[in-house]
């Protein structure tokens, strides 16, 4: 039984749903628990999935803030990559037919910055945590907080933006074909 591309599509489409459920969870954690750590200090120890900060909230508010936000924005742009998959499948966007249209290349553009973006942030949180690890103070290791990996983010972007300018440069060939017939 050969498996079909509308069908691994189908499991592909279930998938993206799962990860953006969870990483909003991740992100609503992040954002949610920032804000209880204003109204009772006493709970930043217990933050979202155990990542005590309560160091870093006792040494200063503004970066306890300021990574907090980091975490937030690195969370939000992820689940944000994976709504943009949810919605070029569900909207069905995607022409198997003729797969070279500026829907899809907007799209690989859309998640080649995306994952530039998420790799810039994950990247200035984890050296702005090891700047205050130099400082003294006692920090959770940046793959808890979810910063690690900026490296394989920014490698991800630049491949969607080489396979975004392929699916240019196809537009371009397709259209001239179309004008030679």
């Amino acid at each position: 039984m050969k498996i079909s591309t509308i069908q691994i599509l189908r499991v592909l489409y279930i998938l993206s749903w799962i990860i953006f459920v969870g990483l909003g969870i991740v992100a609503g954690g992040f954002i949610v628990n920032a804000f209880f750590a204003i109204k009772d200090p006493t709970v930043v120890k217990y933050l979202w999935q155990q990542v005590d900060l309560s160091d870093l909230f006792k040494h200063d508010r503004g970066y306890f803030f300021v990574i907090n936000l980091v975490m937030s924005i690195v969370a939000v742009m992820k689940a944000l990559l994976f709504y943009c998959i949810i919605a070029m499948l569900h909207n069905k966007k995607l022409n198997l037919s003729q797969p070279f249209s500026g829907d899809v290349r907007r799209f690989i553009f859309k998640l080649s910055y995306l994952a530039l973006f998420i790799g810039l942030f994950s990247e200035a949180g984890a050296n702005c945590t090891a700047w205050l690890i130099e400082k003294g103070i006692k920090m959770p290791d940046i793959q808890y907080m979810h910063l690690g990996g900026a490296d394989v983010w920014l490698f991800m972007s630049v491949i969607l933006f080489v396979i975004a300018q392929i699916f240019k440069r196809g537009i371009e060939l397709q259209q001239e074909n179309e004008l030679t017939i």
